[in-house]
């Protein structure tokens, strides 16, 4: 006998139509048909759920686990932080948010963390794994909705939109949206006011074994050129490791890092040890860049002033 939950989660996979196509090939045609006939008295008594699902929703008894940093941050912008029950570990803002029980890193869920909480709705973007963890969550049936992650002004104003869809908060999240625009045009204010572009070398670290340095497409890079900077590493995509040959030909008038890439390898005093970066226009200047990690790579409602900080942080 199937649970409630089950039973809800496996009407919403046939609603998905993960279910539909071996239902339609059953080889007896009287067997199709009483199918057929089985799966669409379950879409009506989903339909039906579904109404009742939204009629809780708006009496405000969601129960949403979220899991990203931009997400999480982005449902509280939204308002709704009285209807999240829990988070991941990269949900840092805001500080609120890292009060919550917490369910693993977003890479990386534990299913058994996030049905705990009794959520009826985790709200994740594509980053969002193990497939076997996500799909343990959907067969209990907790509804899963996950967002699009494009680093980009376009990609941030796409997730604050279907989280605002999904969350019921349309008008707020065109709110932000326009909040966002207004944040940009400033940024877009300071980097025009300056003549030439400074070259920078972003660094991620976790820890002086796992040092990486940005390429093109990835956060970084794009950061990095909204604010007005030219990113030295052009020759790949997304992060490599550092070697002091790179680092001494690219030649950084800046080095930018998370703050937390920064603590990890020892501070400035740390990185200035590693291999050639005190070689470099950056590290004989002492000009090295740290910004909050969310702020700088979340894409969130708050990118308009990430853009607008690291500009100053460049003149």
């Amino acid at each position: 006998m199937l649970s409630p939950e089950e039973f809800r989660g496996l009407l919403y996979r046939i609603k998905k139509g993960n279910m539909r196509n071996n239902l339609i090939q059953a080889p007896d045609r009287s067997m199709s048909t009483v199918l057929v006939i089985i799966l669409a008295i379950f879409v009506c008594i989903f339909a039906s759920c579904s109404a009742n699902t939204e009629e809780t929703a708006d009496k405000g008894q969601k129960k949403v686990v979220t899991v990203g940093g931009s997400v999480t941050e982005t449902a509280y912008a939204l308002g709704a932080e009285n209807e999240i029950v829990g988070t991941d570990t990269s949900s840092i803002y805001p500080k609120k948010a890292t009060k919550l029980p917490q369910v693993g890193y977003q890479r990386q869920l534990s299913p058994e963390g996030v049905l705990s909480l009794k959520p009826n709705l985790v709200l994740t973007t594509s980053l969002a794994g193990n497939p076997t963890a996500l799909e343990q969550i959907e067969n209990a049936g907790v509804i899963l909705e996950k967002v699009s992650n494009d680093n980009s002004v376009d990609g941030a104003k796409n997730q604050i939109r279907q989280i605002a869809q999904v969350l019921d908060r349309v008008e707020r999240g065109e709110e932000l949206v326009k909040t966002l625009e207004s944040d940009l045009a400033k940024a877009k204010e300071c980097v025009e006011a300056r003549a030439s572009k400074p070259k920078v070398l972003f660094i991620h670290a976790r820890g002086a074994a796992v040092v990486n340095v940005a390429g093109i497409k990835t956060a970084g890079d794009e950061m990095i050129k909204l604010a007005g900077g030219l990113n030295v590493i052009s020759e790949f995509e997304d992060y490599k490791p550092m070697t002091a040959e790179t680092i001494v030909s690219t030649a950084p008038d800046f080095i930018l890092m998370p703050e937390r890439s920064l603590a990890s390898i020892g501070g400035k005093e740390g990185l200035l040890k590693m291999p050639g970066i005190s070689e470099t226009p950056a590290g004989k200047t002492g000009r090295i860049i740290t910004m909050d990690d969310l702020l700088l790579l979340g894409f969130s409602p708050r990118l308009g002033i990430a853009v607008n900080e690291l500009c100053g942080k460049l003149r």
